[in-house]
């Protein structure tokens, strides 16, 4: 007899643990709609997680009535099997804490009253991570219920070892989220310092002899000796936008052509991964591609404050274009040094003028033209101090760029201990009894340190 552990794992569970059919273990809630508002506590899965929700919050799509919604009691395991094709990354359970209500697109499951329900939410749990629920809705179906699963055996420990295995994994995954957010902190700090310096380096806020300026800008106040107070457009000599033709949700390969999307520089670095392939019935049209040394500006975005960021290609090894949520600038070279100028372009004193016109002018578009870009007002340094500090502000920022890798690195290492330990113990792989007295968790810990060290 194969059980759905072995079948999905490829691990044969302990001798002591007994055969049971998938139904006599879980089984979806019934007959529990919240009809007449009984419940107003509105819950939502998120990240693996049954969280709350504010019942009057604007955000998602809400129903006209929280009647349609489902009651769940604490206990109960949620479950969204939507979406399989095009969502792959969510966690797609979460063990519910407090009574409430929540949308009856998701399963609720309940446990036998013989069974510890943190057990089986780890088990099913193991399954997603394992990417099981992808492969019970073959061909073009979307999602499947939870009484569309198979009439699999399941290897099942007794009540006790449930507990066990349940309090081992609440203790040791506790212990690696925890550590995985102060990492998490540890780069935002990091990121907010690097950000502080650059602001004081680009607005000159570290010179020790300044002026009052005209206050015609609206937005500068001071100005270093030396610096003066203009309009971009003073060294900006053309602005070009992209083109926008139907693209392949695919990477380009070998001598195709692509065209960026707007996550190639919305987070200030030139990301050229970040692109579609551009279909072989189209030519490219050359006047577009990007080239290394491009000054590129986000023209439109969903989101405002992405909006106007901008990025300098350093290095190009793919054949790319831009698009029409893009902009090129070519810059008057002996004004403004390209670093510099996109710097102050990702800088506070840039943004604020350019959410500014975003509200006012452009409204829910979430777009700039032309003449917002060129009209900003910036404090500008001499063209050899501009060089000096974006080269203050690269160094700054190289250091941070690599401790943001570590720190991606690291949580990613962890994350996958985080699941192996998961698998192995509902699985039955591990003693989880001798795991904390022989001091496992610390060696793997301290081994993943160390690899990143080296």
């Amino acid at each position: 007899m194969i059980t759905l552990q072995e079948r999905v794992h490829g691990t044969q569970p302990p001798a002591d643990w007994r055969l049971n059919k998938l139904r006599n273990v879980l089984r979806v809630r019934k007959g529990m709609k919240n009809a007449g508002m009984q419940e107003d506590n509105l819950l939502s899965l998120s990240y693996g997680r049954v969280i709350r929700k504010d019942l009057d919050s604007t955000e998602g799509l809400l129903p006209d009535s929280f009647e349609t919604y489902q009651i769940v009691e604490p206990g109960n395991i949620v479950m969204r099997l939507t979406d399989l094709q095009n969502d792959k990354r969510s966690l797609r359970q979460g063990l519910v804490t407090e009574r409430g209500i929540i949308t009856s697109a998701y399963d609720a499951l309940e446990v036998r009253k013989d069974s510890d329900p943190r057990f089986w939410a780890y088990a099913l749990l193991a399954l997603d991570l394992a990417k099981y629920y992808y492969s019970l809705g073959g061909g073009v179906r979307q999602s499947v219920k939870f009484s569309d699963f198979p009439n699999d055996w399941l290897a099942t420990p007794d009540t006790q070892t449930q507990k066990s295995i349940a309090d081992f994994l609440d203790r040791e995954t506790t212990r690696i989220d925890q550590l995985m957010e102060k990492k998490e902190r540890l780069a935002s700090v990091a990121n907010e310092k690097q950000a502080a310096f650059s602001e004081d380096v680009i607005s000159g806020a570290l010179h020790s002899e300044t002026t009052p300026t005209s206050g015609r800008s609206g937005a500068i106040r001071f100005l270093p000796r030396g610096w003066t107070e203009t309009r971009l457009r003073f060294g900006i000599r053309r602005i070009e936008q992209g083109w926008s033709p139907q693209c392949e949700e695919r990477s380009v390969d070998g001598d195709e052509w692509g065209v960026l999307k707007l996550g190639s520089i919305t987070t200030g670095v030139f990301n050229e991964n970040a692109h579609k392939a551009l279909p072989t019935a189209l030519s490219p049209i050359l006047k577009y591609a990007v080239h290394r040394g491009d000054v590129l500006v986000a023209r439109a975005s969903g989101s405002p404050a992405l909006v106007g960021k901008a990025c300098l290609v350093y290095e190009i090894k793919k054949q790319l274009m831009i698009s029409d949520k893009h902009y090129r600038l070519e810059l008057d070279e002996a004004a403004f040094d390209k670093s510099f100028f996109v710097h102050f372009l990702n800088s506070r004193l840039s943004r604020v003028q350019i959410e500014s016109r975003l509200s006012s002018a452009e409204g829910m578009a979430r777009n700039i033209g032309q003449d917002v870009i060129k009209s900003i007002w910036i404090a500008m340094p001499p063209r050899e101090e501009q060089a000096r500090i974006a080269r203050l502000i690269d160094m700054s920022s190289n250091r941070i760029v690599a401790l943001n890798s570590r720190v991606a690195r690291s949580v990613s290492r962890l994350a996958e201990f985080r699941s192996a330990l998961i698998t192995a113990a509902v699985t039955g792989q591990i003693d989880v009894a001798m795991w904390g007295k022989q001091g496992n968790t610390d060696r793997r810990l301290d081994k993943i340190e160390e690899a990143l060290r080296a």
